[in-house]
């Protein structure tokens, strides 16, 4: 069984060269099946897992993702990209203080995002959010992937030159990875990557590509958000529907 050290060194090497997928697991089930597959790491979804809670995503306190992301690191040898949101707190310092947290349960890379509910913080709070949650991987002597997030989708209308100004500050403060969850075309991803000069994880929900399509453009890792999970519910819910009023199952 791989060490932390080994986990979080193979991790990085990913990031090297190359496209890799990084499917997202939900529970331990889930997690087993995508190591079972061949997959050389794994993140997590904060949706996925609030919904294995019975709960909606945003819902989770820090203590219960810490506790699943703990979980996913011990259920397989995978490194662990934890989707760790906005890092629970208000402050810069909060942030550090959580994200000190967070690599104690193991994980080999940690995602920050830069919105406070459904509104973006401030560029310049969300590039020190980006520095604190630095220093703290830094301090903590840890090998461990920063991903800063520029969360378009939440933008109604686009704003391309926004993201990228966004990613750029990211990856100036301190983020290894860059990654806006929420573009839908080919050629938005790749002028992303030829924006940036950090490796630009993609997310294809919604997108109609593949993986090699991203690949194609530069993109270095390509996750699928709570895809996997909403699928397994979708299915799940239309044979509960079918016990229901047929008294059969598919």
């Amino acid at each position: 069984m791989p060490t932390l050290t080994q986990r979080r060194a193979e991790f990085r090497a990913l990031h090297q060269k190359g496209c890799f997928t990084l499917p997202n697991p939900w529970d331990g089930g889930s997690a087993i099946r995508c190591a079972k597959a061949g997959f050389k790491a794994v993140a997590s979804t904060s949706a996925g897992a609030a919904w294995a809670l019975g709960l909606d995503d945003g819902e989770m306190s820090v203590e219960q993702v810490l506790d699943h992301l703990r979980f996913l690191v011990n259920v397989t040898d995978l490194p662990v990209n934890a989707d760790f949101e906005a890092g629970f707190a208000d402050t810069a310092d909060g942030v550090a203080k959580n994200v000190t947290r967070c690599i104690a349960t193991g994980v080999a890379g940690i995602s920050i995002e830069d919105r406070d509910g459904q509104k973006f913080y401030p560029l310049d709070i969300a590039v020190q959010r980006i520095k604190a949650a630095r220093q703290a991987i830094d301090a903590s002597g840890e090998n461990v992937i920063l991903v800063g997030r520029c969360e378009a989708y939440l933008m109604p209308t686009l704003n391309m030159d926004e993201v990228i100004t966004r990613l750029k500050a990211y990856g100036d403060a301190g983020a290894d990875c860059l990654y806006a969850p929420g573009l839908k075309t080919l050629a938005e991803v790749g002028k992303i990557v030829r924006s940036v000069n950090k490796p630009v994880n993609a997310n294809l929900t919604g997108t109609g590509l593949s993986v090699a399509d991203m690949a194609s453009v530069g993109v270095r890792r390509v996750s699928v958000g709570a895809a996997l999970a909403r699928a397994t519910y979708g299915a799940f819910d239309g044979f509960v529907e079918r016990l229901k009023t047929q008294g059969t199952l598919p």
